[in-house]
């Protein structure tokens, strides 16, 4: 088979992917939801070219529309950046399935980094450059400088998907490489703000002109740019596919914790140390967890430092985010890191319902961290302590209940050391994920409407509290249902299981 065969043939697997999936009748509501998310914000971002180019034409003292809008050029990069991290996958792991086929390394990582680069989710920007483009550019300019324009903003957006797969290569090896990117995002974004005039509004309305006008210099430096980091893309996730085939890893002889105090607590300590150690050893369950403090840190430094989410809705959403997010990372897949060794749990009578007690127990724990990171937020007026009260209570006391029910139904087994290999979630994972940020900040809102401020929020601490008195009854219910569906489970858990 030639080389551009190959090619092809590798193509059309990717593109099946998704259709070969076993878990596809789970997930047609979600691919339906996907599909209207991705032309919703289409639809926001069309409507926003339209608008900024209508309103930008006479607002800035006769300059034009296209020079304000390239000012924001670096905007618009740090955002396409970091939306990346919950869409785009990696190449290495797109190839490592083929990792042990007869085929060349270097033409399998050329081939994922080429679809890397020709991706149509480089395109999804048009929605707002071309609408854009066509009222500030091509009427005044014509579809020269329009084309131009356009295709130095394609060239940066395939530039910027490079850094990022190299960064997120860099993550995947190393949770501490995320400073990386926030390290010179956080610098850009400071020399933007900080001072009273932007520095680099000129040099980046310089160099998107020279696009509209087709000069050379910043296609040359764009293109350079591009095959450097299509370079230290290959070089850096050629090993990274057969590490993870081989199961490579480095072994470091480490003192084993003993959490000796846990011990007076019988069996139901025993699952208490082994919540604390799957946050400290498992490389999978412990980058979920510092990704989560990552996420709730980032939202409440940039509700301190701005006045971005100031709005009531992003306060409670912020609010919200933050006490479950820690749960969501680990409870709305429950039991399927136990899938791995769900044969060893079955063994003992009622072991299960210990687990479940000392989960509930553990993640309850943990909701004392958000009011930490929020204390700031309280102490400057930005965030209610009532609203914290509410949600503390509501989050354990209610939407706890509601994550623990799929312990009855998740029957696929996660891997907990595995680094680039991921799974889909279900169809009920994503329906509770998507109720659980919405549904209590609706019933935030109408109780607060009804009752007034506090005492929407002592209705949600109420609601909670109720939740919490009654562990016991709810916990054995979810254990009583998963024992039912005992063996049904068991054959998706070892059926999913990797050798």
């Amino acid at each position: 088979m030639n080389s551009y065969r190959l090619y092809r043939l590798i193509s059309k697997n990717a593109d099946l992917k998704a259709e070969r999936h076993p878990m596809l009748d789970k997930n047609r509501f979600m691919k339906f939801l996907m599909v209207f998310m991705w032309l919703y914000y289409a639809a926001i971002l069309l409507f926003m070219g339209v608008v900024m180019a209508m309103g930008m034409r006479h607002s800035y003292n006769g300059v034009a529309a296209f020079h304000v809008f390239d000012g924001g050029m670096l905007w618009v990069l740090v955002i396409d950046f970091w939306l990346r991290f919950t869409l785009q996958e990696t190449p290495a792991q797109n190839a490592q399935p083929y990792a042990l086929l007869p085929i060349r390394r270097s033409f399998l990582m050329n081939v994922y980094l080429t679809r890397s680069g020709l991706a149509l989710g480089n395109l999804y920007w048009g929605f707002l450059l071309v609408p854009f483009a066509l009222i500030a550019i091509a009427v005044p300019l014509g579809w020269g400088a329009t084309i131009g324009w356009l295709l130095g903003w394609w060239l940066l957006l395939v530039m910027n998907g490079y850094a990022y797969l190299f960064c997120r290569a860099l993550v995947l090896k190393h949770l501490a490489w995320l400073l990386l990117p926030a390290a010179i995002h956080g610098a850009l974004v400071a020399i933007m703000l900080v001072p009273d005039k932007n520095p680099i509004d000129m040099p980046q309305t310089l160099f998107m002109y020279g696009f509209l006008k087709w000069e050379l210099w910043p296609f040359l430096l764009v293109g350079t740019l591009i095959a450097l980091l299509y370079l230290a893309n290959y070089k850096l996730q050629m090993g990274m596919v057969y590490d993870e085939v081989g199961k490579k890893e480095e072994k470091e002889i480490k003192h084993a914790t003993q959490l000796n105090f846990l011990n007076r607590y019988g069996r139901l300590g025993e699952y208490f140390k082994l919540e604390i150690k799957q946050r400290l050893r498992n490389k999978t369950v412990r980058m979920s967890f510092f990704v989560g403090l990552g996420l709730m840190i980032m939202f409440s430094l940039i509700m301190y430092f701005s006045d971005v989410y100031d709005g009531s809705f992003m306060r409670s959403f912020i609010c919200l985010y933050n006490y479950i997010i820690l749960g969501m990372m680990t409870l709305i897949t429950i039991m399927c890191y136990e899938g791995n060794y769900i044969d060893g749990l079955m063994s003992r009578r009622e072991s299960i319902l210990q687990l479940l007690k000392a989960k509930y127990y553990f993640n309850v724990l943990l909701l004392l961290i958000p009011p930490i990171i929020l204390l700031p937020l309280m102490i400057i007026g930005k965030m209610s302590v009532w609203m914290n009260v509410g949600y503390f209570f509501f989050t354990a006391g209610v939407l706890y209940p509601l994550f623990f029910q799929m312990a009855v139904y998740n029957n696929n087994t996660l891997p907990m050391n595995t680094k680039i290999t991921s799974k889909q979630g279900t169809t009920a994972q994503q329906i509770i994920s998507i109720v659980i940020l919405f549904l209590p900040i609706g019933l935030e809102k109408a109780a607060t409407a009804l009752l007034g401020d506090p005492w929407g929020y002592v209705f949600l601490a109420v609601l909670g509290i109720a939740g919490i008195a009654t562990h016991q009854y709810w916990l054995r219910n979810v254990y009583q249902r998963f024992m039912a569906r005992r063996y049904q489970n068991m054959e998706g858990f070892r059926a999913s299981r990797q050798n």
